[in-house]
């Protein structure tokens, strides 16, 4: 008990005292989990877009695919990335096995899926609700996506914070592909799992505290924007009724 009590108050002060270390890899691990939500959301907040609008030959086998990969392991997620970049591989030559960007690029495809699976499910109630409205005013597909991803805006910026979310507390694809390299590539989760396995246990704790308090953080936030929305429409119906 007191080796953990002691271990908890050296992992505080290293908080407190902005360890450099620490700080390090902490802002390694936002830097490359911000990057892989950024690209997720890029393509992953069209494409479901485009599967809550579109009806199409197969469109149910797509829905089975990408429900399917919700559940993708982290650990094979790594590895198909890891043999894509490495010599042998087809995308060998560009020499990023090991780097930060092969963990943004693991990452981005293990988040995806999230990203474009609640985006589908934001927008297809609002495309039924004013789909017809949309389609009657001379908007096209494109166009009528456009409006309702603004008009969602909210509620897909939670989708992103729940996809960085995901993505900043995940361990075994980027241990795969960034080699947990001091300095280089290692990140919280990855320094926490080799810091507990050395017995630094106070790093280990520190890294802990600190993304406990990322992923509380971006609860927090979630829930702010929820309650937000529920303000905003709680008033327009006030108006409405008035």
């Amino acid at each position: 008990m007191n080796t953990f009590a002691d271990s908890v108050l050296t992992a505080l002060d290293l908080i407190r005292g902005a360890d450099p270390q620490l700080g390090q890899i902490v802002g390694l691990s936002l830097g490359v989990s911000g990057a892989a939500s950024l690209i997720a959301a890029l393509i992953g907040l069209g494409l479901g877009a485009a599967l809550a609008l579109l009806s199409f030959r197969g469109r149910r086998l797509v829905l089975a695919l990408l429900n399917t990969s919700l559940a993708l392991p982290p650990v094979v997620v790594g590895l198909v990335v890891y043999l894509l970049l490495s010599r042998s591989g087809p995308l060998g030559e560009w020499g990023l096995l090991f780097t930060p960007t092969a963990m943004v690029m693991a990452q981005t495809v293990l988040i995806l899926p999230i990203v474009v699976a609640l985006t589908r499910q934001a927008l297809q109630a609002p495309w039924a609700l004013h789909g017809e409205q949309l389609q009657s005013m001379g908007a096209s597909r494109p166009v009528a996506a456009l409006l309702l991803l603004w008009d969602e805006r909210l509620a897909l910026l939670t989708v992103v914070l729940a996809a960085f979310g995901r993505a900043v507390a995940e361990v075994g694809a980027v241990m795969i592909v960034g080699g947990n390299i001091a300095g280089h590539t290692r990140v919280m989760t990855t320094a926490i799992a080799l810091e507990t396995s050395k017995g630094d246990l106070p790093l280990a704790l520190a890294l802990g505290l600190v993304l406990l308090g990322v992923v509380l953080l971006l609860n927090l936030g979630i829930a702010a924007l929820r309650a937000w929305q529920g303000r905003g429409e709680a008033a327009v119906e006030g108006q409405a009724h008035d």
